[in-house]
């Protein structure tokens, strides 16, 4: 079903979605580095023995506390907080909608305001609620280049990539929703987790390909796992790619959160259709990036995504091909029932069928949970996230704003 949105539940300090969707014409805070805020409010004339110390306000506010309104930060003079609500933005963005599932899955597509000449874009967030944790999945980009024929985002063209503060506001909204703040409170129109925190893990598996994106997923998980703002460990952090095998090695030196691979096929003939990116990186190599890449032991296991399809990749000969392939590999296997979308030619493997492919994955010695398919209801579950937004040529927007055309 899909639900009015309902403010009452949510933070408690939070002003109201309706004042606070207005696009933004100010310089945004969100997604900026503590320097950078403190480069920022050196334009407005606050002096330079105070940059450090109101730069680490605006941080415990915006991400330990979840202000969206400089009205809120109780402990900065009235005066500066009138200035810096005059000078820039901390809002949120819009919520176009919000989807309940009947399973408690909640969906929400976020319209992102216009920026860099581009129309205002929409991208769409999941929250799948378990009993003793809930995980968020988020997007990087609006659509995606990557054209995986089994993924409902891929048949959405690229429209852009998403900036760290575009990323972060995934989170803030979330916690706003499911009153994950100090003094919030939970929703009760579906489940929330009954411990401290609705949100205890984050994965960047919706939208887009984070590793194409790498300099603005880099910039949003060290504010994420900043210990005196979210402060979501790393190991509960976890980054999605279908194998951008040459920036693999970077992610885990310079984010260090944990890896997922999107592999979904054994042979390279079968994955280049599936996974087309396969061409460029071949299994080979992308097998031997997980093997280097920093950190992994079997404390911190690299988690191997294997979408089931009838017929495609579920023989019990790519089961045990696919135990050959992960040999030395410290790795989690996640079997994924195909989860269909409208135009699709692929059907979800038999459950027989995905029990006897688990079956050898275990006897092998590796942990292979089968997901539960969750929210497919409301087609949010893995594979099937997708807006509305496409990339609109420059030309057309300057037109929209009344200049004429180059050529004219």
């Amino acid at each position: 079903m899909t639900t009015a949105l309902d403010l009452s539940a949510g933070n408690a300090n939070a002003p109201r979605v309706d004042a606070a969707v207005t696009p933004a014409r100010l310089p945004g805070l969100i997604g900026l580095s503590r320097e950078g805020i403190a480069e920022q409010l050196a334009t407005i004339g606050v002096p330079d023995r105070q940059l450090r110390m109101r730069s680490n306000q605006l941080w415990r506010w915006m991400y330990g506390r979840g202000a969206s309104d400089f009205a809120q930060m109780t402990d900065i003079a009235k005066e500066l907080r009138a200035t810096l609500g005059e000078s820039f933005d901390i809002a949120r963005p819009e919520i176009v909608a919000e989807q309940v599932s009947v399973d408690g899955t909640r969906k929400w597509l976020i319209r992102l305001p216009a920026r860099d000449g581009q129309a205002p874009a929409d991208v769409e967030t999941v929250y799948i609620p378990e009993h003793d944790r809930g995980t968020l999945c988020i997007s990087s980009q609006v659509g995606c280049t990557l054209t995986c024929t089994f993924c409902h985002t891929g048949t959405q063209k690229l429209v852009r990539n998403l900036t760290a503060g575009e990323i972060l506001a995934q989170i803030l909204i979330a916690r706003d929703r499911l009153g994950d703040w100090p003094g919030g409170i939970r929703p009760t129109d579906a489940p929330v987790p009954d411990a401290e925190r609705a949100i205890s893990n984050v994965v960047l598996m919706g939208m887009g390909e984070p590793l194409y994106n790498f300099d603005h997923v880099k910039q949003a998980m060290l504010i994420a796992s900043d210990g005196e703002g979210m402060s979501l460990s790393k190991r509960r952090i976890t980054l999605s790619t279908s194998g951008v095998v040459p920036m693999i090695e970077r992610a885990g030196a310079e984010i260090g959160v944990m890896l997922a691979i999107s592999l979904h096929a054994v042979r390279d003939e079968l994955r280049d259709v599936l996974v087309p990116i396969n061409r460029k990186y071949p299994l080979e190599q992308l097998l031997e990036a997980c093997r280097t890449y920093p950190g992994v032991s079997n404390a911190r296991r690299i988690t191997f995504e294997y979408v089931m399809l009838k017929g495609v990749n579920d023989s019990l000969e790519d089961a045990r091909e696919l135990v050959r392939l992960l040999k030395g590999i410290p790795a989690k296997i996640n079997l994924i029932p195909f989860n269909p979308w409208p135009g699709t030619d692929y059907e979800c493997s038999d459950w027989d069928t995905i029990e006897a492919f688990a079956d050898v994955v275990n006897r092998a010695g590796y942990a292979s949970p089968v997901r539960t398919p969750r929210g497919r209801d409301i087609m949010a579950a893995c594979g099937q996230l997708k807006s509305a937004s496409e990339r609109v040529p420059a030309w057309k927007l300057r037109e929209a704003a009344g200049e004429p055309r180059a050529n004219a």
